[in-house]
């Protein structure tokens, strides 16, 4: 089931021409230079965990460079709450699974196209502190050449990183790229901080460009909801005072009310995606099967309602957690 932030990332970044302004902003600039953007497109499927959608998503884009060699460029885009210290290794298995899937594809080749491996970031406990080198994560020696001799032997990889917590509002507003975008950046970066209802009336000149834009009233149908969906009743408040500003206000109470009606029914879910995870954890108890504390919060905290149907079903002639929850129980 997809969440929030996963919906909003795909609808905005999704497009190619929005997709480029994010690369343009982050890539080294003779890859951009080098890029023929008028070939960018995303290409079909997810490589991401199915146990981490929540918490990412990502997108694979294909284009051709002007001399007509072919470029993969995988974006992940993280949006759980505490920085991965692993996401070096999760990226590099991330890259294999597509050049794997580009292989099978393209079974002529001879080689493999270049593939730009980024990271954009928008936690909500502060700035990207995680190793962007695999080879950071082994444990060589700590002195000096010894050191690097044997860095040297460990595989090698690194992905680019867009920590739009470490970027100002003003530099977000600034990039160049499609209102929905920079609007994007802005929802992203402080939709679930506690300035948010103060900023929103400050964006109000870039939701009316969004709304001028073609395509206008869908993409800020869109913005409004993941803006409802994750910000707190002061924001929700605010958000109103600006759509009443931005649209008539009859679209703007038929969008508040359809929302509202959302939220009841995003209620109505988490209580029986509670209920049914604590009904795994007391089957788990009962067949005496151990459940740490990093476990149970996974289960209390899921959403999904299929995800804790096949949980529950395993918890029945469960004898060991790995039974039940798998690669999580590690």
């Amino acid at each position: 089931m997809s969440g929030p932030h996963d919906l909003f990332v795909r609808y905005t970044f999704g497009h190619p021409e929005r997709a480029a302004a994010e690369l343009r902003a982050t890539l080294p600039s003779h890859v951009v230079s080098e890029v023929d953007w008028g070939t960018l497109r995303q290409e079909p499927g997810s490589v991401v965990d199915p146990e981490l959608r929540k918490t990412e998503s990502d997108l694979l884009f294909s284009a051709r460079l002007h001399s007509g060699r072919p470029l993969l460029l995988y974006v992940l885009l993280e949006h759980q709450s505490s920085v991965d210290g692993w996401m070096a290794l999760r990226m590099l298995r991330y890259v294999v699974r597509s050049v794997e899937l580009w292989r099978q594809q393209h079974p002529e080749s001879p080689r493999l196209p270049v593939i730009i491996p980024l990271v954009m970031y928008h936690g909500a406990e502060g700035a990207w502190t995680a190793p962007r080198r695999v080879e950071e994560l082994f444990d060589v020696p700590e002195e000096g050449e010894e050191r690097e001799r044997w860095q040297a032997l460990v595989p090698r990889f690194e992905y680019l990183l867009d920590d739009l917590t470490a970027e100002r509002e003003e530099a977000l507003r600034a990039r160049p790229g499609p209102p929905l975008v920079r609007l994007a950046w802005l929802a992203l970066r402080y939709g679930r901080n506690e300035e948010l209802a103060e900023r929103l009336p400050e964006w109000m000149a870039l939701f009316a460009e969004v709304q001028a834009a073609p395509d206008g009233a869908e993409n800020l149908r869109m913005v409004i909801r993941y803006l409802l969906y994750i910000g707190d009743s002061t924001a929700r408040r605010a958000m109103g005072q600006v759509l009443h500003s931005v649209v008539d206000a009859q679209r703007a109470e038929e969008l508040m009310r359809s929302w509202g009606e959302k939220l009841i029914e995003r209620g109505m879910r988490r209580g029986q995606a509670k209920e049914r995870a604590e009904s795994v954890l007391r089957i788990l108890d009962a067949r005496g099967v151990h459940v740490g504390d990093e476990a149970r919060q996974r289960i209390l905290s899921c959403r999904d309602l299929v995800t804790l149907d096949r949980w529950f079903d395993r918890a029945l002639k469960a004898s060991t957690l790995s039974y039940v929850l798998g690669d999580l129980a590690q």
